[in-house]
């Protein structure tokens, strides 16, 4: 849902390096079988492998959980009861009991587990960047994935273990997240682009970077199903986890901080990143102005936004494929593939929002506050419009579908509104901003799935209706603080001029 803006966050914020000068430009090396291609198509690839780990409990919940017994206990394998008035569910049920356990886990105890993996990530998005760069994004970055990667390995001996086990390892795979690319991406201080991207390229090797994320997702959704049907879903912790250890093996011996220590690169290529670097503008030293951050409204505006649309989002995330396959009766192997649609026809609105928004503001048809309020208001009313008859049709997969799919076009358009627009009020801050907005979407990833198992726990049947209800309400209320407060021209404190520093 964000990697629109997080590449113009990228760009805003990368700055040249201080020690990056040389008496006279190089010759320049162009094209795509270069080193810096080569590291932007490893960095695909990790960002493929988080977003798999991320999303593969979401996949995998429905055929982990026995849905159709009532017991209490609180992490027992158990045995699929014959009496079940929905026979075509019962006996996919019972083909996954014979791969793999399953557990009486309540909705509430769902909602917690699929919700842990954020419980520590929202702590720290911003001091990332600093770790990086005192021992190094290569080592930190490696280390972070690696550890997220040995962790998916063992899911499934923590879920036979104890719930309480699998949630504490969630927790501790989210904060090694907390250091992987996509996460640097997204805080805007990737310091590995910093030193490797030329000022002309930056758009192409980050898009090919951040990529890995929305394919990630796609695939793991898109096969995830057929994993856990065909041969139990211990192995979609399997095969993932293992991806991530494989790209371990590319990161530490390929990716380097800098150009200037990595052994495989030519000379000219070198020559022309360090020259394209040089010849940027230098920009003064400064600090954050934080108690005009503090008292800034239009800035409050887009943080309350931020919250709000990331609650819908990370609902329908984390709960997508368990609403197919349990309220719709859906197999996994189905529930999966058409999880993965809303996903994929999202990504696809995300572009063309964009493009119609550039094309609004280069004409001069409407001025950029408005559209920035416009695709906002447009995103939030009819993606929260059409969730909310949800619980009506779901006697009919084609409407539901239809209504995830046209819920997640609309939203997409969001990323060229209110997610954007920190860039607009304060590009001289784009990065810092970035973290801070991600601080409040993990701290949104964290509260919204627990809250939706907790409405589904009290009333199977009523439970989605206020799920849908809830996440409706939330995101038009930061569409009105946003359509208030919010605006578009800089800030005073944002202004190089500026003084009022804390």
């Amino acid at each position: 849902m964000s990697t629109g803006a997080d590449i113009k966050a990228i760009e805003g914020d990368i700055s040249n390096d201080g020690n990056l000068n040389m008496a006279q430009e190089q010759p320049c090396k162009k094209g795509f079988c270069s080193v810096r291609h080569g590291l932007a198509f490893v960095l695909q690839l990790c960002n493929f492998s988080i977003y798999t780990q991320q999303m593969n409990l979401s996949i995998a919940i429905p055929a982990m959980v026995n849905t159709t017994t009532t017991s209490s206990l609180p992490n027992a394998s158990t045995e699929i009861p014959s009496a079940d008035p929905h026979d075509y569910w019962n006996e996919t049920l019972k083909e996954f009991e014979a791969l793999a356990p399953a557990y009486d886990w309540s909705p509430e105890i769902q909602g917690i587990i699929l919700s842990s993996l954020n419980y520590g990530s929202f702590l720290a998005p911003i001091p990332t960047g600093y770790v990086a760069g005192i021992f190094g994004a290569k080592y930190v970055v490696g280390v972070g994935l690696l550890i997220s990667s040995v962790l998916t390995l063992f899911i499934p001996l923590a879920a036979d273990a104890g719930v309480a086990l699998l949630i504490v390892l969630r927790v501790i795979q989210g904060i090694a997240q907390l250091f992987s690319p996509q996460v640097m991406v997204l805080t805007g201080q990737y310091s590995i682009w910093v030193k490797w991207a030329p000022p002309v390229e930056r758009s192409q090797l980050t898009t090919i970077a951040g990529s890995g994320s929305m394919l990630g997702t796609f695939i793991v959704l898109l096969v995830g199903g057929l994993i856990c049907q065909d041969i139990g879903w211990p192995y979609i912790f399997y095969i993932f986890g293992g991806i991530g250890c494989a790209c371990c093996l590319l990161w530490f011996p390929l990716v380097y901080d800098d150009p200037g220590n990595h052994p495989f690169i030519s000379t000219g290529e070198k020559s022309y990143i360090l020259c394209s670097l040089s010849q940027q503008d230098r920009l003064p030293g400064w600090s954050l102005p934080i108690k005009a951050m503090i008292k800034s409204l239009p800035l409050w505006a887009i943080v309350v936004s931020y919250f709000c649309e990331y609650w819908l989002f990370s609902t329908i995330m984390a709960y997508t494929p368990t609403y197919i396959s349990s309220v719709l009766q859906a197999s996994l192997r189905d529930s999966g593939m058409l999880s993965a649609l809303p996903f994929v026809v999202g990504c696809i609105c995300i572009i063309l929002g964009g493009l119609l928004a550039d094309f609004l503001l280069s004409r001069k048809i409407l001025r950029l506050v408005t559209i920035r309020k416009l695709f906002t208001a447009i995103g939030v009313l009819f993606s929260s419009g059409v969730l909310v008859p949800l619980p009506w049709v779901r006697s009919s997969l084609s409407s539901t579908m239809v209504l995830l799919v046209l819920s997640s076009a609309f939203s997409s358009l969001c990323e060229s509104g209110a997610i954007v627009n920190f860039l607009d009020i304060a590009p001289r801050y784009a990065g810092f901003l970035k973290g801070l907005l991600q601080v409040f979407a993990h701290i949104a990833g964290a509260i919204s799935p627990t809250a939706t198992g907790f409405f589904i726990s009290q009333d199977s049947e009523f439970g989605w209706r206020n799920v849908f209800l809830v996440a409706a309400a939330v995101n038009i209320s930061g569409l009105i603080i946003y359509l208030i407060f919010g605006r578009a021209e800089v800030q005073d404190w944002a202004n190089k001029q500026a003084f009022t520093y804390f």
